[in-house]
């Protein structure tokens, strides 16, 4: 006895009810979905993860006022902008209404 040919209609409905059963897509023109993408495992959680936390020194001090650390690098800045300040290549102070702005005077 030969095998008898199975109607390729009876394959639709067949992979149709087990993409039902199983809870698959039923995707009878492979078109392109990225299902693939979308059922892998997500890579932020892993790649966070993978390098330990940052020592900030400033979180630090905060953190245990009692050790009296300091911030040495810190402090420089400070100092360097004071330094800058006094010579006059300081940040502009900011206007604290409209008309103090620097662009207020100026004509269009």
């Amino acid at each position: 006895m030969a095998a008898a040919a199975i109607r390729p209609m009876r394959l639709a409905a067949l992979t149709k009810t087990r993409c039902s059963i199983f809870q698959t897509a039923y995707n009878p023109t492979s078109a392109r979905t990225g299902a693939k993408y979308l059922r892998a495992r997500l890579r932020g959680p892993s790649m966070v993860n993978y390098y330990p936390p940052e020592a900030n020194i400033a979180q630090i001090i905060r953190q245990w006022p009692e050790l009296e650390m300091r911030n040495y690098a810190e402090e420089e800045r400070l100092q360097d902008v004071e330094d800058k300040k006094k010579r006059g290549k300081g940040a502009p102070k900011k206007a604290k209404e409209k008309g103090d702005s620097r662009r207020a005077g100026r004509k269009r």
